[in-house]
């Protein structure tokens, strides 16, 4: 009898940085190709994969949730240090566990919270290149807290997707964004090292139901130009109302962004392995 196929769920962490993104790609590596190719060494199995979302290049993660099928028995513990060495250093499996049959990770969530990180300093650090969007002049991170309190609700937001339309609607529903300024202990590439002093991070969070290509980047480009005093909310505003790409503010560089948490409906009590 052939051992019963099993449903898991990964919550994975990544540095983007060497990545062309989540999704396979015919010109370069992609977090996808390296995940399916470990989970084949380590099961003997060709495993195609769902994560909850499709991170672009450069972009990184701290909370990505994974999903896939197999007939391999190992418990989850077994599946995370296993799988763990078969992957290289700037990815890690954080958790492994049991889920329903029917468990998807991009279809099941029900939210997904980024941080987008500007390093507002005069002085740029070489070691924060990929981890964060440098911006010299200092920025009013109450200004665009307000700001981005516009975005909050269910929208049309389509004003901050590039080459819409790429879903079949652009409607979304923010349940929360905040833009608080941190020192450097707010940075998920930094956790553990060192601090670099004083207060020169600035923090976009924002929790929504989901996300359209660029969408966040999109939003940080336009309360770049809140902080810098050249816009208000109401400008905001009006370019949530336009509903027109042109008159929102340049797309981020990617590598300012993070995919902190993704979250699901609660079910039943299902066995974690942590390290």
């Amino acid at each position: 009898m052939s051992p019963p196929i099993r449903t898991l769920r990964l919550t994975l962490a990544y540095d983007g940085t060497n990545y062309r993104g989540w999704q396979i790609q015919p010109n370069g590596v992609s977090l996808q190709a390296v995940l399916e190719r470990a989970l084949k060494k380590y099961t003997g199995e060709t495993i195609k994969v769902a994560a909850s979302g499709r991170t672009d290049a450069g972009v990184h993660a701290v909370g990505q949730v994974v999903s896939f099928r197999t007939s391999l028995p190992a418990p989850c513990e077994g599946f995370l240090h296993g799988l763990q060495n078969r992957l290289p250093d700037d990815m890690m499996i954080r958790k492994v566990e049991e889920a329903p049959a029917d468990f998807h990770a991009r279809f099941d969530s029900i939210s997904k919270r980024y941080r987008y990180v500007i390093h507002n300093s005069p002085i740029r650090w070489p070691f924060l290149r990929n981890y964060a969007h440098w911006h010299r002049g200092r920025l009013d991170d109450l200004a665009m807290h307000d700001a981005v309190q516009v975005l909050v609700g269910t929208h049309d937001f389509r004003c901050f997707e590039t080459d819409w339309p790429n879903r079949k609607t652009s409607v979304r529903t923010v349940f929360e964004a905040k833009v608080s300024r941190y020192d450097s202990a707010a940075v998920p590439a930094l956790a553990g090292a060192s601090p670099v002093p004083g207060d020169d991070f600035v923090c976009l969070d924002i929790t929504a139901d989901g996300f359209l290509y660029n969408m966040v980047r999109s939003i940080v480009g336009s309360l770049i130009h809140v902080g810098r005093g050249k816009w208000s909310a109401a400008d905001i505003r009006q370019i949530l109302e336009n509903q027109s790409r042109r008159h929102a503010g340049d797309t981020a560089p990617a590598q300012g962004l993070y995919l902190m948490e993704v979250t699901y409906p609660p079910d039943d009590a299902r066995p974690v392995c942590a390290p």
